[in-house]
């Protein structure tokens, strides 16, 4: 959408930078990095959306999980292992879009651009 890099993050790094980090899907560096921009930054609106929109997808992300394990443990223990399966490969599915949107988030971060995800993007422009 819009091209807003350029400057420092309160760490020091390049906003680009700074942006890529808050999507990295890597030993819970998104979450980490996400959360210490939200504290550490006041003023930088471009950081705080791209930390606010990665801990919106991970949350989701993390719902999404529970969610589905359960149905999956339930349905699994009553009614039928092929209908287990099933729930297993949609909690595969739930895991590649959410790395696909990561991944995604760390090259339009990078990029310096403003990318608003479906609802998410919406909440955290407005929080941020």
């Amino acid at each position: 959408m819009q091209n807003m890099s350029g400057g420092k993050t309160a760490l020091g790094l390049d906003t680009n930078v700074g942006a890529l980090l808050c999507y990295l899907p890597v030993c819970l560096i998104s979450l980490i990095y996400s959360i210490i921009v939200i504290v550490t930054e006041k003023e930088n609106k471009f950081m705080r959306f791209h930390a606010f929109q990665s801990l919106l997808l991970t949350v989701i992300y993390i719902v999404l999980m529970i969610g589905v394990s359960l149905v999956g443990g339930i349905i699994v223990a009553a009614v039928s292992e092929t209908l287990g399966a099933l729930v297993s490969l949609l909690s595969f599915v739930v895991v590649i879009a959410f790395l696909a949107a990561m991944i995604y988030g760390c090259i339009k971060g990078y990029q310096g651009q403003k990318f608003k995800f479906p609802i998410v993007g919406d909440l955290a422009e407005k929080w941020a």
